[in-house]
């Protein structure tokens, strides 16, 4: 996957590596550098894989207890080999106890450890390809994840090529789940890194159009008087004090055998460009990674273009509420009461809190004009939840306990961490306008009453919202190298991979 764009201010950027299977052992592929798994056993290392053949010529074991290893997850021990052959390098690499994390941390270590290099083969997966495939390949791509604008290029590349040795093409099949899911989260950090001076709701919407055109999706985009005049108030009023109008993006993906009684599914994803705080300004150092407002815009657009290549069974409708949140003249203000889409009204208490004010306005328009079987928003919501649980795990709120249980699944499946947060009704007084159906900004518990904000949205509809207050964050651990984090597109994957991603919702 290359990442390019009809802008020339942007430099090319760099795309994450390919993954070929191969059902030959290492020591029959004349590779440079090949990467064993290093599994930890009760009384001494275990090497996987292919340790057999290349234990022969080279005292891999002993070479790890001269070193020290343990073999925990993503720990790498590196082994030269001299000689008069091809290879030159055998990364000995820790899989831990083979959970779908060590896998995952496995992969990020190798994707670090072969930087600058054209390709590499390894068995890590070949330990347990059933467990450690999928995570293995989201690892060695989002641990190969740059963005870059420098004059002179990117400080490093990642590896063209990572092939899986002692694998067949009976995982071909998973193997390409597994990079759609992987790319998709790449896609969604290549978003959230984009600088506002380029990226604005049009530019987006423009992003969109050609990842549709490319995806097989339906589209359609609101401009800023579509807007008004349709009557999303409250897109309109967040939008309407910067020099780069809203947007409404809406995308379509249909399954191939799709009937009349395939269920729908509505991703809604905040798409705030740029956060300036609006009037209630933000200081300066909340201000400074604002470009990464719109993750959960990026989250959906990433989503939909990997669903038809994760074979998603259900019609699913994407919808991003673009705008930037800027200060002029025009900009919207403290005390302003607005309409949204459907005639529910907000008193502006807060120009800060313009999330929920651009969510409620796609949420009602969804629940009113594609009656879904499900909806789910997420959104970089609330500094609130990042207090609760920090910059890799993001809270999410469900009113049908059938869907909770579906994304929880999928957080475990994907390494994206969810944690279900209370929907608590007797906070709902705290939503109390003297002017207006809801106040935008009730105060605290702050994740939750915006919760409670957005469920009057949902028009009765199964219901999950999902604050990624992570998904602004920057992040260097595990997996996820410098940059945003781009919380989100794995585990809606995931979840919309499944053979019945709505089993039991609503019911």
């Amino acid at each position: 996957m290359t990442t390019t764009l009809p802008s020339s201010a942007l430099p090319s950027q760099v795309g994450p590596p390919t993954f070929t299977l191969n059902p030959l052992g290492p020591e029959s592929l004349d590779a440079e550098i090949i990467a064993l798994p290093v599994i930890p056993g009760d009384d001494e290392l275990i090497i996987g894989p292919g340790a057999a053949d290349l234990g022969d010529d080279h005292d891999l074991l002993g070479h790890l207890e001269f070193e020290g290893a343990t073999g925990s997850a993503g720990e790498v021990t590196t082994y030269a080999v001299t000689g008069s052959g091809t290879l030159r390098q055998i990364l000995l690499i820790g899989v831990g106890a083979q959970r779908r994390d060590d896998f995952r941390r496995a992969g990020a270590a190798l994707a670090r450890a072969v930087r600058d290099r054209t390709d590499v083969v390894t068995t890590i997966p070949a330990a347990d390809p059933e467990v450690g495939l999928e995570p293995f390949v989201a690892g060695a791509t989002l641990g190969s994840f740059l963005f870059h604008w420098r004059s002179e290029g990117a400080p490093w590349k990642p590896v063209e090529t990572i092939t899986l040795a002692d694998l067949g093409d009976d995982q071909a099949a998973a193997l390409d789940r597994a990079q759609a899911i992987a790319r998709a989260g790449w896609r969604a950090r290549f978003f959230a890194s984009v600088p506002s001076n380029l990226k604005n709701p049009a530019w987006l919407a423009e992003q969109a159009t050609s990842l549709a055109a490319e995806s097989g999706l339906k589209i359609t985009v609101w401009d800023e008087d579509q807007l008004a005049a349709e009557g999303f108030g409250g897109i309109a009023a967040v939008g309407q004090g910067s020099a780069t109008p809203p947007r409404l993006i809406r995308l379509d993906y249909t399954p191939r055998k799709a009937g009349r009684r395939t269920p729908t599914v509505v991703l809604v994803g905040k798409g705030i460009t740029f956060d300036t705080g609006g009037l209630n300004i933000k200081p300066s150092d909340g201000m400074v990674n604002m470009k990464r407002d719109m993750t959960g815009g990026a989250v959906v657009l990433a989503v939909m273009t990997a669903l038809a290549e994760v074979g998603c069974p259900v019609k699913v409708v994407g919808l991003i509420a673009a705008a930037e949140n800027a200060i002029s003249g025009t900009a919207l203000r403290p005390g302003d009461v607005i309409t949204h889409y459907g005639g529910r009204t907000s008193e502006v208490t807060n120009t800060d809190a313009e999330g929920r004010l651009v969510l409620g306005d796609a949420m009602a328009y969804a629940a009113d004009k594609i009656k879904p079987d499900a909806l789910v928003d997420i959104a970089t919501l609330t500094g609130a939840m990042r207090v609760a649980l920090g910059q890799t795990m993001a809270g999410y709120f469900a009113d049908d306990d059938a869907l909770a249980a579906q994304l929880a699944e999928a957080s475990d499946i994907s390494g994206e961490t969810l944690w279900r947060m209370p929907l608590v009704a007797d906070y709902e007084d705290k939503l109390a306008s003297k002017v207006a159906d809801a106040d935008n900004a009730p105060g605290g518990p702050g994740a939750i009453t915006a919760a409670l904000f957005l469920h009057h949205f949902t028009g009765g509809v199964p219901w999950a919202h999902i604050d990624v207050a992570c998904g602004d964050a920057y992040a260097d651990v595990h997996e996820l190298t410098p940059g945003p984090t781009g919380f989100g597109a794995r585990v809606l994957l995931s979840w919309l991979a499944d053979a019945d991603p709505l089993a039991g919702v609503g019911s």
